[in-house]
Order: structure tokens, then C-alpha cells, then sequence
């Protein structure tokens, strides 16, 4: 059974920073490009980044120099650092594990809300 278990969600004030991470059970985690995408209220999921099996990535231009993404296949785990946090991050963050050929897989997603 393929699980995909979000953590590290939480209220932050606005300019802090939270970490995310995803651990993975249930795939073959190295062969699976991971991405993270959100969701705000009334809104649609959007991407946030992606990290591809070689360690590609591709970030959404409203998070380039804030946000990385990094994965350690050793620990089945893909991780979201965010810094300088903004009101307009805040959003349920899904994890998303993709293979071409076998399929696509989403957690349960972790709410991130930044306020004062």
C-alpha cells in the first residue's frame, strides 16, 4: 500500500520559516519524481516544486529563492524548506510522487498557515 505521510505544517508568522517533509512507503521512492503543490481556499492546487530522480528541479516563480526542495532517497523522504514566509503561502501542501509509467500518488496534504 502506498502511503505518502505529510509532517511539519503549523502556524508561522509572516518571514519564518517551516520545513515539510514527506515520507514515502510503498514505492520504489528513487525511480519517482517528488513534487510538492498546494492549495489555498477558493483556489485550485498549483505547483510549488519538483524534484525529478536526478535532482532536477523546477520551482514556481512565486517561491524561486525562498523555498528548496531536496530529497534523501536513503530515508524515502522528499522535504520542502520554506523561508521568508508570506500570508499568500498559506494553504494545504500535498506531497506528490509521479512515475511515468507506474503511476501518481498524493498524502493527505499539511496545512501551512503563516499570519501575525
Amino acid at each position: 500500500q502506498v502511503q505518502l505521510v505529510e509532517s511539519g505544517g503549523g502556524l508561522v508568522q509572516p518571514g519564518g520559516s517551516l520545513r515539510l517533509s514527506c515520507a514515502a512507503s510503498g514505492i520504489t521512492f528513487s525511480i519517482y519524481n517528488m513534487g510538492w503543490y498546494r492549495q489555498a481556499p477558493g483556489k485550485q492546487r498549483e505547483l510549488v516544486a519538483t524534484i525529478t530522480v536526478s535532482y532536477n528541479i523546477n520551482a514556481a516563480d512565486s517561491v524561486k529563492g525562498r523555498f528548496t526542495i531536496s530529497r534523501d532517497n536513503a530515508k524515502n523522504t522528499v522535504y520542502l524548506q520554506m523561508n521568508s514566509l508570506k500570508p499568500e503561502d498559506t494553504a494545504v501542501y500535498y506531497c506528490n510522487a509521479a512515475q511515468r509509467l507506474i503511476g501518481n500518488h498524493w498524502g493527505q496534504g499539511t496545512q501551512v498557515t503563516v499570519s501575525s
